[in-house]
């Protein structure tokens, strides 16, 4: 018995150290230092389906910025094995061509878990421990999306890029139409009806490479109040709850990314 009680003791600190290294938040990377280059505006098209217009004038006004690179730095929760693990992050895109991810989970802060994740030229990489893979098919597909949805941070890249293209619903509702390869993908776009903002975006998506059938992919972001940062998460609908949360902490545009969305790592 005293043997049982001091292995459930030794399993119980092991299981509380567990606990308490995720709970740990890692320190946030800071944003690289990039050259800077000029934002223009364009004015606001006509011809929105009224959701879409209500948005763009809440978020920009009449006035709307041309983004043609992003660099973002925050921190998330994500689940790979069913447990959250905290991690950071850098995202850079090449507005609507080109993105690279860089993920680490942390254990107390410490990485331990490093990801490097991308789309360029038209074809996904995906680089960690638990595998490898290039210019899947499936995941040029799901990558394009992911692509498309981060869009989300940076809203007027589904207005400027002469690609895309909006179709109505109804008044809470609409259809955006992005380009993959040579044809379109779409994602259904749910507005709040008293925000006006992006509530859920919806879109069918491979998960796995060599998956048969796409899975109902859904994007949404709580915004911020009481003092808490707005959480962007993302869910496979037969999943039933999120396996990511983003909080976007830094955000630039426009800088010189030409060199950086190529590199691994931060």
């Amino acid at each position: 018995m005293k043997t049982l009680l001091i292995s459930l003791s030794i399993l119980a600190a092991l299981l509380f150290i567990l606990w308490l290294g995720l709970q740990v938040k890692p320190r946030s990377f800071a944003m690289p230092q990039l050259a800077q280059g000029e934002t223009k505006t364009i004015p606001l098209p006509e011809g929105l389906p009224a959701p879409v217009e209500r948005f763009y004038r809440k978020v920009y006004g009449s006035q709307i910025p041309v983004i043609d690179t992003v660099v973002l730095t925050g921190r998330a929760h994500m689940r790979p094995f069913g447990v959250w693990l905290p991690a950071r992050f850098v995202m850079v895109h090449n507005a609507g061509q080109d993105y690279r991810h860089y993920f680490e989970a942390t254990f107390f802060g410490i990485p331990f878990l490093k990801v490097n994740e991308g789309y360029l030229d038209g074809k996904s990489f995906f680089e960690s421990p638990m595998g490898t893979y290039f210019d899947d098919p499936n995941t040029n597909q799901g990558a394009n999306l992911a692509l498309w949805a981060e869009g989300a941070w940076f809203p007027s890249l589904w207005i400027t890029d002469p690609r895309v293209r909006w179709q109505a619903v109804d008044d809470h509702t609409a259809i955006l139409f992005v380009p993959f390869e040579d044809t379109e993908e779409n994602f259904i776009v749910r507005f709040n009806p008293q925000t006006g903002l992006v509530d859920l975006m919806e879109a069918m998506r491979y998960r796995n490479p060599g998956d048969t059938s796409k899975v109902l992919w859904l994007t949404n972001e709580v915004p911020a109040a009481d003092g808490k940062p707005a959480v962007s998460y993302a869910t496979w609908l037969d999943a039933g709850k999120p396996w990511a949360s983003f909080i976007v902490e830094e955000i630039a545009f426009n800088l010189d990314v030409s060199g950086y969305i190529q590199q691994r790592g931060y």
